[in-house]
């Protein structure tokens, strides 16, 4: 059964909710657990197969592709914290989430995904560093500096989520007791507050500007100059090698900013979206991105292409070869 929608109460804070997301599908609602969680089931093999290779390949420890791991990292992560709690609301209804554990949700959720545009913007300062100053890579790209810009990036981060989390844990909830949503979204839980969230709002797109804009203009800023110098000084194949490097890594980045913004606009025009369109951007900006980032890699990266299938061919027809000279 259900869980009753609670009716508002006044002047009381809600401390249980209900994530309701495509409840206007009414029981067939319970069946988009199966292509959900074939998705997940994907996107989980294709990250971690992702990882698996670049960590036990000597050859992919170059700081290019440990960017890449990173962000495979990334994509492993974000639909552990939120698809169990969906697929088991979908399935049995277990619809109830406490203000806490919703404020804790809420938090990884935005900290972990802040994170696939700072990994971009690490690959695009690496390809600028490798491509414009190539004698100075060392210098720029080692250890040292990879622990800097990661404990930047990483206070940045956690400073805007945290303080955005903290300030909506400081509302009052008596309009209602029920997300629209399939999970914890900073908007869908502070469009339930009672009182002025001018504040909240304000602090949420200056989180989103800080992080996410800033990130992607310095990505296309240092894209503009490898592109010029690309252009200027190289020809023929490693003019084509470094643009296909390149391309690789602006399809990854377009997928991740145009999920990104289309869900950033779906909340501005969230009423006049019906809303099972709404939960289905939301859940799709979360999920989707993290199947394309393997297939893409695993499809235009060389390197790792090969890595993949050698160890295909180690794991798997190397026995059966064995086997069937062994009969003979």
């Amino acid at each position: 059964m259900r869980e009753p929608v609670t009716r508002p109460v006044r002047n009381t804070s809600h401390t249980e909710f209900l994530l309701l997301g495509f409840q206007g599908l009414g029981e067939y609602r319970r069946y988009l657990s199966i292509p959900f969680f074939l998705i997940g089931v994907l996107s989980f093999a294709g990250n971690a197969l992702l990882i698996f290779t670049i960590k036990t390949r000597n050859s992919l420890h170059s700081p290019m592709y440990v960017l890449i791991c990173m962000n495979a990292c990334v994509d492993l992560t974000l639909p552990i914290i939120f698809a169990p709690k969906m697929l088991l609301s979908f399935l049995f209804d277990w619809n109830g989430i406490t203000l806490l554990g919703c404020l804790v949700q809420m938090f990884f959720i935005h900290f972990v995904s802040s994170f696939q545009s700072t990994v971009l913007l690490g690959m695009a300062l690496d390809r600028y560093v490798a491509i414009c100053v190539p004698l100075r890579y060392n210098d720029y790209i080692n250890m040292s500096t990879f622990c800097k810009f990661s404990a930047v990036v990483l206070l940045r981060n956690m400073f805007f989520v945290l303080l955005v989390v903290v300030l909506a844990s400081r509302l009052s909830f008596c309009s209602s007791n029920v997300i629209d949503d399939c999970f914890c979204e900073h908007m869908a839980l502070v469009s339930l507050a009672c009182g002025n969230t001018t504040k909240n709002s304000i602090i949420g797109l200056l989180g989103v500007f800080s992080v996410t804009v800033t990130d992607a203009v310095i990505f296309v800023i240092s894209y503009i100059k490898v592109f010029s110098d690309v252009f200027k000084t190289h020809s023929g194949k490693s003019r084509e090698k470094t643009i296909h490097t390149c391309g690789t890594h602006l399809i990854i980045a377009g997928v991740t900013l145009t999920f990104t913004m289309t869900t950033l606009l779906a909340y501005r025009f969230q009423n006049s979206l019906p809303p099972n369109i709404h939960n289905l951007i939301s859940v799709i900006y979360l999920l989707l991105p993290t199947i394309l980032h393997p297939i893409v890699y695993g499809i235009r990266t060389k390197a790792i292409k090969e890595e993949m299938w050698k160890h295909f061919q180690c794991k798997i027809i190397g026995p059966i070869s064995l086997k069937l000279s062994s009969v003979h």
